[in-house]
């Protein structure tokens, strides 16, 4: 399954990748919405409480709390940085990440598995639309490379393993 927009732009046409504006200026109906980039809704599944600094690991625990527990939580899809990304002592500037080209082939492999489309979605439907196809295999495929994977309850919460 390939998506029609690929991960590393917004959507087919938007230069606010290129124009390195913020998400929330680029797109202001989205203000307020948690956003999240494709392989982030598989880390808000793994993760426990650690991260890279402590605003980052208060951030991603108040955001994952309300995906976990607050049933309809609206999100919106999107392909760059994110509300997790925010608070990220490797969010750059520019709207990036130092390691960009990584993040970006989780995102695109997460995208191609999944058929996702930026958007606004249930999270808890979203999610049990993933795990439902989801195998270990995939989840090794996407998050080949991500330090978190191997220490994460990943394969645990998302695969059942």
């Amino acid at each position: 399954m390939r998506a029609a927009v690929h991960p590393d732009r917004c959507h087919q046409g938007c230069s606010c990748n290129r124009d390195r504006l913020s998400r929330s200026q680029a797109h202001p109906g989205a203000k307020g919405m948690i956003r999240l980039r494709p392989h982030h809704l598989l880390c808000t599944q793994g993760y426990s409480g650690r991260g890279y600094s402590t605003e980052f690991v208060q951030n991603m625990s108040a955001i994952v709390h309300s995906l976990r527990n607050v049933p309809g939580t609206r999100i919106r899809l999107v392909f760059g940085s994110d509300s997790l990304c925010a608070h990220c002592p490797h969010h750059t500037a520019d709207d990036l990440c130092e390691a960009q080209e990584k993040v970006s082939h989780f995102d695109r492999k997460t995208v191609e598995y999944f058929g996702l489309h930026e958007g606004e979605y249930v999270y808890q439907d979203l999610i049990r639309a993933i795990d439902a196809q989801m195998t270990p295999a995939m989840l090794e495929d996407i998050c080949r490379g991500c330090a978190w994977y191997p220490v994460s309850a990943c394969k645990k919460n998302i695969c059942g393993k």
